[in-house]
């Protein structure tokens, strides 16, 4: 699964359709708790998960 923020989700589909060579699912992201999910390219808060 890849985390990313709004900025970078462009980024995540390309690097995930390299990766895993198949379509990827990508999910709107809510984290419930107080510590937040970073975004892997630029370490802002995640907004979306692109997975396989």
């Amino acid at each position: 699964m890849i985390y990313c923020c709004k900025e970078h989700i462009e980024l995540a589909l390309d690097y995930a359709v390299d990766k895993w060579e198949t379509p990827p699912v990508l999910e709107e992201f809510t984290n419930d708790t107080k510590d937040f999910t970073k975004c892997e390219f630029c370490q802002n808060e995640a907004a979306y998960v692109v997975s396989n």
